[in-house]
């Protein structure tokens, strides 16, 4: 599994925990995840 992907799974499971802060990290971790995968990483 890439980098890129572990990161977008990591983002989405802080996105998902009921927990405050977690909403924000995990949609930040997401993008750059994301942003991971688009530059080709």
């Amino acid at each position: 599994m890439r980098a890129s992907s572990l990161a977008i799974v990591a983002g989405v499971v802080l996105f998902v925990l009921p927990i405050p802060g977690t909403f924000v990290t995990g949609a930040l971790v997401v993008g750059a995840g994301a942003l991971a995968r688009y530059i080709g990483h």
